[in-house]
């Protein structure tokens, strides 16, 4: 119990300093611990109803989180989401294994790009947003992870939502997706609940610390620690995945 609960402070901590979602950081290190990849994304999953809600409560009174844009998106991400046990229990583990390696290739190449912000807001059809929100939850619950770092450059690059106010957005979706890929991970049986609910109260803690120690730091310092990070996540899968290969 212990060391979950280390584990959860941990996986908080580095959220709240880097502001990445959970499933980023706890998916890999629950691999690294001996999980199975189907077994450490419902934990992942569990963990992150915990942070997306804490942490849209506390987007919610600093002002930065306008519900009613990302409503529909969010909507579509709950349906989307349903989908996730059928496309874990179908899809082998190694190809779960190398669609999470690609999502943190994407978070790795976004970092070499500045985001562009506009002064105008651009709107769109809610069956589009509906569509967007179903794509991306049913892709990323299916690998652990939120949606949020798919779904902000779409909000600013496409739509023009201040950046802001589209990480809000999209930790705000996480409520969402996480809640809905519970359900439907749950009613497959293939959560630990157990493991799950420990890892997630205990990285409310460490978000509020990591949140600390971010205000603590410069961005450079930041930056340079997030990269070294997804490299390391990175080099860990490929290493993963050619050993899966070789042994297969």
């Amino acid at each position: 119990m212990i060391e979950l609960i280390l584990l959860g402070a941990l996986v908080g901590t580095l959220s709240g300093f880097f502001g990445i979602g959970g499933g980023t950081i706890l998916v890999p290190i629950l691999l690294f611990l001996g999980y199975d990849m189907k077994v450490a994304i419902g934990i992942a999953v569990m963990q992150m109803v915990f942070a997306s809600v804490y942490g849209s409560y506390l987007n919610l009174k600093k002002g930065t989180l306008d519900i009613k844009m990302v409503l529909t998106i969010g909507v579509g991400g709950f349906i989307g989401a349903l989908l996730s046990s059928f496309i874990i229990s179908n899809v082998d583990e190694t190809i779960l294994e190398t669609l999470f390696l690609g999502f943190v290739l994407f978070a790795l190449g976004r970092m070499f790009f500045s985001t562009v912000e506009h002064t105008k807001t651009k709107s769109a059809h809610p069956i589009v947003l509906f569509f967007i929100g179903s794509i991306i939850g049913a892709f990323s619950i299916s690998i652990g992870v939120g949606g949020s770092i798919l779904l902000v450059p779409i909000l600013v690059g496409f739509f023009h939502i201040p950046l802001k106010n589209a990480i809000s957005a999209g930790l705000f979706f996480v409520i969402f997706s996480s809640i809905s890929g519970f359900i439907s991970i749950s009613l497959n049986g293939e959560i630990d609940y157990y493991r799950g609910g420990l890892i997630g109260m205990a990285s409310l803690v460490g978000v509020a610390f990591g949140i600390f120690l971010k205000h603590k730091s410069s961005d450079v310092l930041q930056k340079r620690l997030l990269l070294g990070f997804y490299l390391l996540v990175a080099a860990y899968l490929i290493y993963r995945l050619l050993g899966s290969t070789i042994h297969g």
